[in-house]
């Protein structure tokens, strides 16, 4: 069937009004950090505030037993050290939430502040920008979903076949999984950090990448692709917000190193609005948690494509090789941090090995290696 120009070129349309909607969102995103509600500085070792209180109550003596009447137990309950309540997933030292902040006053809440929902995890509530930028991500991901599905009425197939199509896709499956984990953990000050190379990659989308509204080759006419491609989309997407908050780890646990031994570091305005460096780590292993069996069933149905469109299962064709590599770095990580005790920054100097080999795979196999993998068809 002929290609539909009018549903491709509103294609075109909803890319760039997402492009649009995404910039204006990084710069709500700095928007908070720049004027923003501050919340009170980390200092070395708030981390371990909630760990440091709970075992001084585990060694305290035992109380007397005394008989109950004229106030005496009363007296002798407050002579209980009171531990604070332990640290949610992302609750950086000194923000609303975190152990810190709740055990030793924080910034005048004091112990006698409820404990935090789950939705309360990351900090403070959502400020002006904060909700400004939210709503235009939202805005733009509405957009993209609309740009992607309209391209995908506009050529009669799946809206991936290629490498225009499939960065399109990626991205806005990145989007999705940070939006997710905004609302569940309030990670919101991340966005800036992953938002910022989203707009970058659209941009080239919209340029050096783009390419017109066409048929697939014929290696692509298979249900496959819907099963194959749609399940590397949804990794890779997951796998970026990963790297993310990976990046954003190295950078939260060199900066707490400086201060633990009272060197001048910098960033801290700007740390002192993310989660804690522990509560990154953690947040970027879940997501590779989630990420890696998906990545795995894609590999393995790309396989049985193979199979069926060129009669081996596998031939070491440089996609399939690197999207091995690929899998082996990130399985490597996994069972480094699951037997070998690895945190912190061993764990994830591997995990961005593996991401920097995902990116190739994506963008230097596409473009600069030939192999039956070869459908960049850029123009």
């Amino acid at each position: 069937m002929p290609v539909n120009v009018g549903l491709a070129q509103l294609s075109d349309h909803f890319l760039l009004a997402t492009v649009f909607f995404y910039a204006l969102a990084v710069l709500a995103y700095a928007g908070d950090f720049a004027f923003g509600r501050r919340s009170a500085p980390r200092t070395a070792g708030t981390e371990q505030a909630a760990p440091v209180a709970e075992q001084a109550l585990a060694q305290a003596p035992p109380l007397p037993k005394v008989a109950v009447g004229a106030g005496v137990a009363a007296r002798s309950a407050a002579t209980v050290p009171q531990a604070a309540p332990p640290a949610t997933l992302s609750g950086g030292a000194g923000q609303p939430g975190s152990a810190a902040a709740q055990g030793a006053g924080g910034d005048g809440a004091g112990s006698a502040e409820a404990a935090p929902s789950r939705w309360r995890a990351g900090g403070a509530p959502a400020g002006p920008w904060i909700r400004a930028a939210l709503a235009l991500t939202v805005m733009g991901l509405a957009t993209q979903i609309l740009g992607i599905v309209t391209r995908g009425m506009a050529e009669h197939r799946v809206p991936w076949g290629n490498m225009y199509e499939f960065v399109m896709a990626i991205t806005c499956a990145a989007v999705i999984a940070f939006l997710g984990l905004s609302f569940r953990f309030r990670v919101y000050a991340v966005g800036f950090f992953l938002m910022a190379p989203i707009v970058l990659a659209l941009g080239l989308c919209a340029t050096v990448l783009y390419t017109a509204a066409g048929p697939l080759v014929p290696a692509l006419h298979s249900y496959w692709i819907w099963i194959h491609v749609t399940a590397m989309t949804v990794a890779i997407g997951a796998y970026i917000v990963a790297a993310t908050f990976t990046v954003l780890y190295l950078i939260a646990d060199r900066h707490a190193r400086k201060q633990a031994i009272g060197t001048e570091a910098g960033f801290g305005a700007v740390l002192a609005r993310l989660p804690s460096a522990d509560a990154l780590d953690r947040l970027s292993y879940r997501t590779v948690i989630f990420a890696f069996p998906i990545w795995t069933f894609a590999v393995i149905a790309g396989a049985i494509w193979a199979d069926q469109a060129w009669g081996r299962y596998w031939g070491w064709d440089p996609k399939e090789t690197w999207a091995f590599i690929t899998w082996v770095v990130y399985a490597g990580y996994l069972h480094a941090r699951a037997t070998a005790g690895w945190r912190g920054r061993k764990a994830a100097y591997i995990q961005l090995v593996g991401f920097a080999s995902l990116v190739f795979n994506l963008v230097g196999v596409n473009l600069w290696i030939t192999g039956l993998h070869s459908y960049a068809g850029i123009n």
